[in-house]
């Protein structure tokens, strides 16, 4: 299987704010008070299509959804959370922790991807789980390296184990499980997403291995991560917080290779980092300073992969 696509999937925000119902878990977010929610969207939108023609200038192939004013979805920026596509063209729907974020969940993606040419053969739908508030966010919760199948889970509030598990059963990969924390206030605080800690790329990952607080479950990522061919580059929480873990390598024009990250994120990385990276793939980055702050997400949360075989 295929770790890298050159398709990713987007949508762009139409009423994008700070959401008050992931704020609880998600320490990432921040309140802009100085500034309106009209202004806030229009700059969310100013750097949304930034990134998009970033994308597009080397030669990803972006299909962007425009999001609706009704349902009211803050967080429909993210669709990575709600939505996957593999190269077996099942499509999978994930249940989300907040109640709003529910309502992102749109067939028209759908029928908007099989229009332009791919295929969709199964619809795996967890979302029933939200019922017993049992939450699996996606490939926000589920890193995988689908080339060695396997997956990495960090447990929080949004990443339940079992309902990884049955994930990992129904679609063959191994799982990896262990949990990941930062500090907020003084206090460990699980990380609410997985990929906002690591990211796994063709032949290397970026990972913050101070997050996993128990020695044996870090060991054990490291160690997986090692015999899989990967090298591992190793970042700092302070590095995290700049959302330096939140990032995706994809495939551009003639299949070259990218690392696609938030200006925040490159300019927390240090020489010696970026160095490792580039012996790997091209760097690519975008503003996205107003989207972290309200969204709490960043570069990777913004783009959902698709690897649905052509029609």
């Amino acid at each position: 299987m295929n770790q890298t696509t050159n398709t990713i999937l987007m949508i762009r925000p139409v009423a994008f704010r700070m959401n008050e119902q992931t704020a609880v878990n998600n320490y990432y977010q921040k309140v802009l008070d100085n500034l309106t929610p009209a202004t806030v969207n229009a700059k969310a939108q100013a750097e949304f299509d930034a990134y998009v023609e970033k994308l597009r200038s080397v030669g990803v192939n972006v299909v962007v959804v425009d999001d609706t004013l009704d349902p009211d979805t803050p967080d429909s920026i993210f669709p990575n959370n709600w939505i996957s596509f593999h190269e077996t063209g099942d499509v999978v729907l994930y249940p989300m922790f907040a109640e709003n974020r529910r309502l992102e969940r749109r067939e028209d993606v759908l029928d908007i991807l099989e229009e332009s040419g791919f295929q969709i053969n199964e619809i795996m739908d967890y979302t029933s789980a939200e019922e017993d508030n049992i939450f699996l966010e996606g490939t926000g919760s589920i890193i995988l390296d689908r080339a060695n199948e396997i997956a990495y889970c960090a447990l929080s509030p949004r990443a339940d184990e079992e309902l990884f598990i049955e994930f990992c059963e129904d679609f063959e990969y191994n799982p990896i499980i262990f949990e990941a924390f930062q500090t907020v206030e003084g206090e460990r605080k699980h990380i609410y997403h997985t990929n906002v800690m690591m990211c796994i790329a063709e032949t290397f990952a970026v990972i913050c291995a101070d997050c996993i607080d128990d020695k044996a479950e870090r060991k054990m990522v490291l160690e997986s991560l090692k015999n899989n061919g990967k090298e591992i580059i190793l970042i700092t929480e302070a590095q995290v917080n700049n959302f330096a873990g939140n990032m995706l390598q994809v495939r551009g024009a003639n299949d070259e290779r990218f690392l696609v990250m938030s200006n925040a994120a490159y300019q927390s990385l240090t020489k010696n980092q970026v160095t490792k990276i580039e012996k790997h793939c091209k760097i690519v980055y975008a503003s996205l300073d107003i989207i972290e702050a309200c969204g709490g997400g960043s570069a990777r949360c913004m783009m959902a992969e698709v690897f649905l075989p052509k029609a």
